[in-house]
């Protein structure tokens, strides 16, 4: 068994190495290497874009903000161009105020 510090060739019953004096039952540390982070990030990626699917699909199924409510073509005139719809004139001046009440002494 080689020891993970030094490299040197040790007996496989070995407890300790014999030029570095480390502990040979420690198992060494892990090392990501480039095809596990291709791997990993793969399937990051690949989770990403189908969440962004999902998401994408869902939300194209709910009604558009201009659908919410329907608003008077004399509001817009703009969106009606050829229709030329118009209030008269007596239904666009503001409704008269009630008097008001007189102040108590």
């Amino acid at each position: 068994m080689k020891c993970v510090s030094c490299g040197v060739d040790n007996k496989d019953a070995a407890k300790i190495c014999k030029k570095c004096g480390r502990d040979m039952s420690v198992p060494a540390a892990w090392f990501p290497d480039a095809r596990w982070h291709l791997k990993t990030l793969g399937i990051i990626y690949a989770g990403l874009t189908a969440l962004y699917l999902i998401v994408n699909a869902v939300l194209s199924g709910l009604p558009k903000p201009y659908h919410l409510r329907k608003i008077p073509v004399e509001m817009t005139p703009w969106l009606n161009p050829g229709g030329k719809v118009h209030l008269p004139e007596e239904q666009l001046k503001a409704p008269p105020r009630p008097p008001a009440a007189p102040a108590a002494r």
